[in-house]
């Protein structure tokens, strides 16, 4: 066999650089040669210390390729260093068994080759014993398909990132360049580590967005965990995704990001239908733990949907949630009620209105569960729906047999109507005082009423047919208002409260109706706690969506999320900055929203409906029935006898609020110590000190004390 030419040429080199180390720095110390032999061992030096700190095998080769020049600097510096050829001509044999190690070693073109093939005309390597190296990965899979020897290959070009072999590869179905690569760490019983999608993506030559890494399970046949990893490389996919996304896609890459309207979610599906013109997108939690955070103004822009208050909602169920997309606003869709909606069923309810999604929404005239009447609250600005849901609600009360009075503070047309169907009726300040002063003496007369079965008295039970009496319903229309009034304010308070607090265990509900409930504008904390408990508050729009939240988490024990009801539904139309550059106006397409309203169900969920409508243009005969209940005559004896039943709109009775003040008090003291006559009147709670009275009341409030300030100075 003949000798390779990289052996010749290595052994002639040693050869004759032996004499040069020897001779060199004993007779010429300053010769350039020195120093070109001590700067190639100072960079064999350098060779050996990139090679000891490199995590890629084959060390000890690079080690040991830099060794010729690293022994022939220090035989150079050894030689320079001794006296003449040194002792026994120690310079000589240095350099002599320099090169007779190179002659049989052959550093660089033995170890300078691949995978340690021997070289051509060296005898034949001889079994020795040596450690047990484990059988490289790549020898392991001989028996590959093409694919993956390819892939194999770009891997090892880059350089094996991550110190990790390739596996397997996987092509997907009906893509060309798409596929999924399985990877393992090359030592085994080492996690991989510092694998990323940018070292992946740069030995294929695809983005890195194009490249998913993903955990491997274990499976039955095949290790899996920290050791093992797969990598989806799909740039067809992702060319398609972007250009085509199905629903899935859209709602991943752009809504449920951490970023995203409703991060963590899921799309489960997307449905349309064109017969109500709504398109629905149910979605949940990936984590069914978790609680929807959702920005719907986001979730629309990523959607390409229109940010639209009148026409995009949105109903939270736990860890589920629906958006709904409609064509049109649905609330503004008209619902007129009928007598078959408003007759209450055998539990006391009956439908008041229809939510977003065609739903019918149900509220109730008593409650069937806790055997009780079932207060009212009903909050709302001028012109929002109030009177429209009373008209409702005081029909359905009426076929369910009961007795309705209502008061408010001022006469307007739909009110009058209303007095026609009901059992009593007015409109001042004076008139509600006197309804709740004789609603709350009826609890007293009530409570020794006897029942015929046994002869004794009990508390009310809706639905009986024993009980002796009929359920009543006092209305408070504009109650805030009342309850700030400066003559009357503080009875209506005072009685107000008093009968959401006893009333309902002698069948008497009160419906307060306003624009606030909130302490400061009339509601007790005690009293608001009560309508809360006993009641579906009914909030229609407060002015803004703010104050319409306020309103809302006001009458519910936990703040929920609340439905948005706008000012008005105005879809929006172009875009508002063309239009600000052309100088055009914007589009006056709105609809009110009047009879829009969040309903606050029994569970503390805000339900956004439209209630239903009672035209008041005609006759609402249809709506209740045939006869107007009334108070028995029992009941009715009894309150006369209190002085407490008479025409409620008469002017003030002398002594029926306040005492009068004695005759002796002269001109001053004679004179009424409230104002009288046409509803007027003082303010109900004590007795104010006169200009000439020598008597100290007593003052327990501002109001009291503001009295009697103008009372000292004659104002």
């Amino acid at each position: 066999m003949t000798t390779p030419r990289s052996v010749t040429l290595e052994r002639l080199a040693y050869t004759l650089a032996a004499p040069v180390l020897a001779v060199a720095p004993n007779l010429y110390p300053d010769s350039p040669v020195n120093q070109v032999v001590q700067l190639a061992g100072a960079a064999g030096i350098g060779g050996w210390i990139l090679a000891g700190k490199s995590d890629e095998p084959g060390a000890g080769r690079k080690i040991l390729r830099w060794s010729p020049l690293v022994l022939a600097a220090a035989i150079d510096i050894t030689a320079r260093h001794t006296t003449g050829w040194g002792p026994y001509g120690t310079d000589a044999l240095l350099a002599s068994a320099w090169a007779a190690a190179g002659y049989l070693v052959m550093p660089f073109s033995r170890h300078a080759r691949r995978r340690h093939r021997p070289a051509l005309a060296t005898p034949a390597q001889q079994l020795q014993p040596a450690e047990t190296v484990e059988p490289s990965l790549q020898l392991q899979y001989d028996d590959a398909d093409q694919l993956t020897r390819e892939t194999r290959a770009l891997w090892e070009r880059a350089g094996m990132p991550a110190r990790t072999h390739i596996v397997s590869v996987t092509r997907h179905p009906a893509m060309r360049h798409d596929v999924t690569v399985l990877l393992r760490a090359s030592e085994s019983g080492r996690p991989i580590t510092g694998l990323t999608e940018a070292a992946v993506a740069a030995a294929f030559g695809v983005d890195s967005s194009d490249v998913t890494l993903a955990e491997v399970a274990i499976q039955p046949g095949r290790q899996g965990g920290p050791g093992w990893m797969e990598a989806h490389i799909t740039p067809d996919a992702n060319q398609r995704r972007r250009k085509a996304p199905t629903d899935q896609e859209r709602w991943t890459d752009r809504v449920a990001g951490s970023k995203g309207g409703a991060p963590g979610s899921v799309l489960v599906h997307r449905t349309r239908d064109d017969e109500r013109g709504v398109t629905f997108y149910r979605a949940k939690m990936a984590d069914s733990t978790e609680t929807p955070r959702i920005d719907l103004a986001k979730v629309c822009r990523a959607l390409n949907l229109p940010a639209d208050d009148s026409c995009v909602f949105v109903l939270v169920d736990g860890a589920e949630f629906l958006i709904s997309v409609f064509d049109s606003p649905p609330l503004s869709q008209i619902f007129r009620a009928t007598r078959e909606l408003l007759t209450p069923d055998a539990k006391g309810m009956y439908v008041c209105g229809f939510t977003i999604t065609g739903q019918p929404v149900k509220t109730m005239v008593y409650q069937h569960d806790k055997n009780a009447p079932a207060h009212g609250l009903t909050l709302g600005v001028s012109r929002s729906g109030k009177t429209q849901f009373f008209a409702i609600h005081m029909a359905a009360q009426s076929l369910d047999g009961e007795v309705v009075w209502l008061g408010t503070v001022r006469k307007d047309e739909k009110t009058s109507v209303l007095g026609r169907y009901i059992d009593r009726q007015g409109s001042n300040a004076l008139w509600m005082a006197r309804s709740l002063r004789a609603a709350k003496a009826l609890c007293e007369i009530r409570a020794e009423m006897p029942w015929p079965h046994d002869g004794q008295p009990h508390d009310y039970k809706p639905g009986d047919a024993r009980c002796p009496y009929r359920q009543l319903n006092v209305y408070g229309d504009e109650f805030m208002t009342a309850a700030q009034d400066g003559d009357f304010g503080e009875f209506i308070q005072k009685d107000g409260e008093d009968l959401t607090v006893t009333g309902l265990k002698y069948g008497i509900g009160f419906n307060p109706a306003g624009q606030s409930p909130f302490a400061h504008n009339g509601f007790s904390t005690e009293m608001k706690d009560n309508l809360r408990q006993n009641s579906r508050p009914v909030i229609f729009n407060m002015g803004s969506p703010g104050a319409t939240r306020k309103a809302a988490e006001g009458t519910m024990e936990n703040a929920y999320d609340v439905p948005t009801i706008p000012a008005r539904y105005s879809r929006s139309e172009g875009s508002a900055i063309e239009r600000a550059m052309r100088g055009e106006a914007d589009p006056e397409n709105g609809v009110s929203t009047g009879g829009v309203a969040v309903i606050v169900l029994d569970n503390g969920r805000g339900v956004l409906m439209r209630s239903l409508y009672a035209d008041f243009d005609t006759d609402l005969s249809e709506l209740f029935p045939d006869e107007v209940n009334r108070l028995t005559d029992h009941e009715i004896s009894e309150l006369t006898k209190r002085g407490l039943w008479f025409d409620w709109n008469e002017p003030v009775r002398p002594g029926e609020f306040w005492p009068e003040p004695d005759e002796d008090d002269g001109d001053e003291g004679g004179r009424s110590r409230r104002r009288g006559g046409g509803g007027g009147g003082g303010k109900g709670g004590g007795k104010r000190e006169t200009a000439s009275g020598g008597r100290t009341e007593k003052v327990t409030s501002a109001r009291q004390a503001l009295e009697a300030i103008k009372s000292l100075n004659n104002a």
